[in-house]
């Protein structure tokens, strides 16, 4: 494996400092580095160093949509976006809801080689919500499975909830929820307010997310468990899961990038690329997630990303899927939305965005680790100075779903290193 000697990083946004890495550890940090003979400088001055990204929240698509997205082309994008390992959500085809599929999974992460793959289970067979899944089984497999969720479907039984929060307390697992009351949302389009009726689309209320959550936090409180909620997008659920924290309850939150930063208003334009469950929401909503994600309240980013075809995207609002794609653009959001506003530091970002969402799916010990000599060396150096227009067709993705379509971001990944190996070199896949 070849070292790497990268000069001149910011690390972290702070102290200048070369980085030695070498045997897919980082060596030292420090200046004037002793370096190998065989080693292979990179001139990082003017960049920013931080620990690789891990995404909580990931779409793959594969088994069963192929077409849209593979666990090969999910990961090089994620390696353009910084990451260096991701946590593929269930409602793949088969559904993830035995050991076999998420070895299946995991394997093809391995293979791929560009970022971690780690597998989360459904919490229910089939994602139906009627029976719990093989959870243990999956625990015990070789992915290690220990977050659940039927993302994309709200666990909505309040009895099979609890008993999912009390069977992964064996193994300290932990339940994801999709926060979203199906009885309060039957054909909803985008996020319910003036706008929606005035557009004539039928609206997915606040209430149907708040009502969710604090149920759950409820029943967490009752069983002593872990819960997580998945993109939480409201002021009010910001509220809620505030109060949770100030009582101690063992409680995280999401928050994707394109609710940070995109409002309801982009549904008038009916362009369906704008469809996603939960849906974009109202200027005040971005404000209180902005600042429960500064705060804490909300612990990390996920991107949520989530690949279509063309075609079920390219038709009428009420036909197309909803989702984004977002792993190629999350940093860049976060930098737009909270780093440039002054809302959070870089050292912010890097808890955000590497240590608490690796806490949070048990893989402390391979990522989201600070970067310091003998820590591994997953990493991604930034340049904030940068700007790229998006342009979909560039994207890794097989698909070109993103709202951010056009727009110029601030911020460039330059590289990104998994285990010391460059995934990810002048802002190229290295393979």
């Amino acid at each position: 494996m070849t070292a790497f000697l990268i000069t001149g990083a910011s690390i972290i946004g702070g102290e200048v400092a070369d980085l030695l890495i070498d045997n897919g550890e980082i060596v030292a940090i420090g200046n004037d580095l002793a370096a190998p003979e065989d080693v292979e400088s990179i001139d990082a001055s003017g960049k920013i160093a931080l620990p690789g990204l891990v995404d909580l929240h990931t779409h793959l698509r594969e088994p069963g949509r192929e077409d849209a997205e593979t666990v090969l082309t999910g990961t090089r994008a994620a390696a353009l976006g910084g990451f260096t390992a991701v946590f593929a959500m269930a409602n793949t085809d088969p559904v993830a809801d035995t050991a076999g599929v998420v070895e299946q999974v995991w394997r093809l992460g391995r293979e791929a080689g560009y970022a971690d793959v780690y597998p989360i289970g459904a919490v229910t067979v089939g994602r139906q919500g009627t029976q719990l899944a093989e959870l243990g089984a999956m625990a015990d497999s070789a992915a290690r499975v220990r977050v659940f969720s039927d993302d994309g479907d709200c666990v909505w039984d309040a009895a099979l909830m609890r008993r999912a929060l009390e069977y992964v307390k064996a193994f300290g697992g932990t339940i994801a929820q999709h926060a979203q009351e199906p009885r309060l949302t039957q054909g909803a389009q985008m996020n319910e307010g003036a706008l929606s009726g005035v557009l004539g689309l039928t609206g997915w209320p606040s209430v149907a997310e708040e009502s969710i959550i604090a149920r759950d936090i409820l029943l967490n409180a009752h069983v002593g468990s872990k819960l997580h909620i998945c993109h939480l997008s409201t002021k009010g659920s910001v509220e809620i899961v505030r109060a949770a924290k100030r009582r101690g309850l063992e409680v995280t939150a999401e928050v994707t990038p394109h609710h940070l930063l995109l409002t309801e208003d982009l549904a008038a334009s009916y362009n369906p690329v704008y469809k996603v469950n939960p849906p974009l929401r109202t200027k005040e909503d971005v404000e209180a997630v902005r600042e429960g994600l500064a705060d804490g309240t909300i612990d990390i980013v996920a991107t949520d990303h989530a690949p279509h075809p063309v075609e079920d995207k390219d038709c009428e609002w009420s036909a197309a899927a909803f989702g984004m794609t977002g792993l190629e653009t999350a940093l860049s959001v976060v930098q737009h939305a909270m780093i440039d506003t002054k809302l959070m530091s870089w050292a912010d970002l890097a808890d955000r965005m590497s240590y608490r969402p690796a806490a949070i799916g048990q893989v402390s010990g391979e990522h989201g680790q600070p970067l310091a000599a003998g820590a591994p060396a997953n990493l991604v150096l930034v340049d904030p100075a940068g700007e790229r227009t998006v342009v979909p067709s560039e994207t890794a993705s097989l698909s070109r779903n993103t709202p951010f379509d056009g727009m110029t971001l601030p911020g460039r990944v330059v590289a990104t290193f998994l285990r010391g190996k460059p995934t990810v070199l002048d802002g190229k896949l290295t393979r």
